[in-house]
Formats: structure tokens, sequence, C-alpha cells
């Protein structure tokens, strides 16, 4: 303990005996080695008390960048290998220091005098700032007055009541200016795809069906789509039944009878499903599940007059019984063509859809066999997608199809000839 208390004492006497020699000196500085040969004192204790000096002052951050810049203009140099520790020596006799003249120059106003190149490293020095001050000559106007007035820029009815207008000074009205641009709403992204898809059809050659019927009766979404009645598709599971009006009430009797036939018993070369068709289960509204009710419509009203080729299309929503998560909803929007004419066959379809899908960009389309009960034969369209939303996907994009006989042909679709006509959709 008493040792301790000793070397404390030591380091105190060599601290106090720096500060008075410094408060003395006439050189500015002490050189630390002399100061502990003159004390008779360990080098160590005099580097230690200039250590705990230093902490106790304010540090120069500076001092370092000056250190290097001086080494770097080689007027100090630094022996590492002197006895007690680096010292530092002077090798010229005066420092011209080119970074003071130069600041020097810039605060006189001579910046020109300056290059870039110097004023950059100043800069990246912080030595440096430059601002640049925009100056303006102020002359008198044809409106100079010393007092200020504020322009009016609206013309209220309170100024026109009161006649105060005509004592007050507007502000010119530009009508060149732009003008703030109005808020407005933006078409939804379904309905830009519905557009292109319309006009791809409408450059085609198709008509549009009119949609705008969502409830439609069992009779035309199913039956007459030659769907039996005990189908899956037409339970509470899968369809929308409607509660008021529940019965639909008007059919065309005489097509009503062919259809009921058809099932029944068979006929056009079917024969049938060989059970009880009810009237009663034909009369019930839904909701329609597809639009290819609408087609059926179509269909029957161009069977009442003399047959014309015709190529129809159809883009609007349809209503499932689904269970509602992240890829399903309840309705959803179907694209629909149907296509009369002489002679159709299999490859017609095919060198539709290939059009319809060149225009959309998509060249690269499968076809594969598929089972449906009101067409034959039947098939899926698969794409493949070679943008950058679905690259490298491959889609199931449609069910492609040529109407069945028991659909077709007892429309009593046909020429005063007695030519036959086809009928396929998409």
């Amino acid at each position: 303990m008493r040792s301790e208390e000793a070397g404390s004492m030591a380091d105190n006497r060599v601290t106090e005996s720096l500060l008075q020699r410094l408060r003395d000196g006439e050189s500015g500085g002490l050189d630390s080695l002399e100061l502990a040969l003159s004390l008779g004192v360990d080098h160590q204790q005099v580097v230690g008390a200039v250590k705990s000096l230093q902490s106790l002052g304010e540090k120069l951050p500076i001092a370092k960048i000056g250190f290097s810049k001086a080494m770097s203009n080689r007027w100090i140099r630094l022996d590492k290998s002197a006895e007690g520790g680096p010292q530092v020596h002077r090798v010229v006799d005066s420092v011209e220091d080119t970074v003071k003249e130069k600041l020097q120059l810039i605060e006189k106003g001579k910046a020109d005098s300056v290059n870039e190149k110097d004023k950059n490293e100043l800069k990246k020095r912080k030595l440096l700032n430059e601002v640049t001050v925009k100056t303006y000559w102020v002359t008198k106007g044809s409106g100079f007055s010393t007092s200020i007035t504020k322009q009016e820029t609206d013309l209220t009815p309170e100024m026109i009541a009161s006649g105060s207008w005509k004592d007050k000074k507007f502000k010119a009205y530009n009508f060149n200016a732009l003008g703030v641009m109005p808020e407005c709403g933006h078409l939804h992204p379904l309905m830009k795809v519905r557009t292109q898809f319309r006009q791809i059809f409408l450059e085609m050659g198709f008509t549009e069906m009119p949609t705008n019927n969502f409830i439609e009766s069992s009779f035309w979404n199913f039956d007459a789509l030659f769907q039996p009645q005990q189908h899956p598709a037409r339970d509470q599971h899968d369809t929308f039944f409607l509660q008021d009006p529940a019965m639909a009430s008007e059919f065309p009797m005489d097509y009503l009878e062919r259809v009921k036939k058809v099932h029944s018993e068979g006929g056009y070369g079917s024969q049938g499903y060989k059970y009880d068709w009810s009237i009663n289960e034909a009369r019930k509204n839904i909701l329609r599940t597809h639009t290819t009710a609408v087609s059926a419509r179509m269909l029957y009203k161009l069977a009442q007059q003399e047959f014309t080729p015709v190529k129809y299309f159809s883009i609007d929503r349809v209503f499932r019984n689904e269970t509602l998560d992240a890829t399903h909803l309840a309705e959803f929007h179907q694209i629909e063509g149907v296509v009369a004419d002489y002679g159709l066959t299999l490859g017609d379809l095919m060198g539709v859809l290939k059009e319809f899908f060149n225009k959309l960009g998509i060249t690269k389309l499968r076809f594969k066999p598929a089972y449906n009960p009101y067409t034959e034969p039947s098939m899926e369209v698969f794409s493949y997608h070679e943008g950058n939303v679905l690259n490298g996907t491959i889609m199931k994009s449609q069910c492609a199809c040529m109407y069945t006989r028991q659909v077709w042909d007892h429309l009593v679709i046909y020429n005063a000839s007695g030519k036959y006509s086809q009928c396929f959709t998409f």
C-alpha cells in the first residue's frame, strides 16, 4: 500500500514539474527525454504524465491530418529507432504552406486564381465550401410605388355586390397555363383485358351477343344444352337458385317439346337419357353458370329465319356456388365465341383459336381431347406463355368443341335447299 502511494506521489511530482517548465519556458515546448534526465526519473513516467494531461485537455482531431500532410510534404521525418521511443525531427528550415495561401486567395475574392483540382482537394478536406449566390439587378418599373399592395387573384361575389372590385388591382391571368391536373379515375385491369379481347373479336368479324341477363332459367342454362336434369352441376352445391321469382314462365313451347323429346326418348342420332323430363325443373331460375345460355338463345333466334352464317362472341360474368378462397370467388368472367356456317370442321375451329391467340401474342398452342355432354368432338386448349410475368408457364385456356346433333339439329337450322350447317363454340 505504501509503495503505491509513493508511486502516485512520484507521478504527481513529474506532472507538476512538467507544467511548471512549460509555464516558465520560452521555447514553447519540452523534450520528454531531456525532462526525464533532468528530473532523474524513468522516461516512461514522463510519457505517462504527458498522456494523463492529454486526456484532460481538448483533443485536436486535425492534428493527425496535419502530421500526415507534413510527412507527405517532407517537412518532418519520424525516427522510430530513436532511444526512448519514436521522435519527430524538422527537415526544412522554413515551411511554405500552399494550402494557407490558396485559402487566403479565396477569402480575398480571388477564387479564380485557384484551379479546380486544388479546389476539389480543399473540398475533400472540408476546408472549402462552395456556395452559389444569385444576384439580381433591381430597377424601377412602370407601376413603382413605395407601398406594397397585394394583387387579387379571384373576383368574388362580395366584390361585385359591394363594388369594391373597382378599387382593387387584379393579377393578370395566364390563359396558356396548364393548371393543376384534375383527379380522375383509372380503368380497372379487368376492364382493360375485356376491352382488348373485345377488340380482337371485332377485328375477326364477330358480333357481340347481349349478355345483360344474369338471371337465367334452367331450361336455357342446362336443358337446351342437352345437360340431364340429374346432373351434379344442377345441384345447390354448384348453382345459385333464386327464391323470388323462383320459376320462369315464358318458353317457346315448340322448341321446349323438341328438347323434352331428345332428353326422354332420344333423336338426331342419340338415344337420349331415358328419364322423365320435368318442366318444373326446367323452369327454376338461377344465376347463370355460363354464358353458353346466351349462345343457346341466339342460336334459337337464328333458327327462326333462313340460315345465314354468323360469328358471335360474349364477355361477361357468370356465377358458381364455389367455396371462397385465395383463388376462387363466387363469380368470374367467361369469354365465349360461336361460329355457325356450312361445312365447318374441327380444323376451322383450331384455325380460329390460333388466330385469336396470335393476336394476344401467344403462338404455342396444344389441343387435348376432352368430353362435354353437349359437344362432340371436344377438346381443351393449352397455351405456352413466354412473357415476363408468366415466363415459361403452360396455361389451360379454354374448351373448344363442335355442337352435337342433339343440340344443333333440334334447332332446325337449315336452308331451303336442305344443305346441312355446322356450329362450333369456344
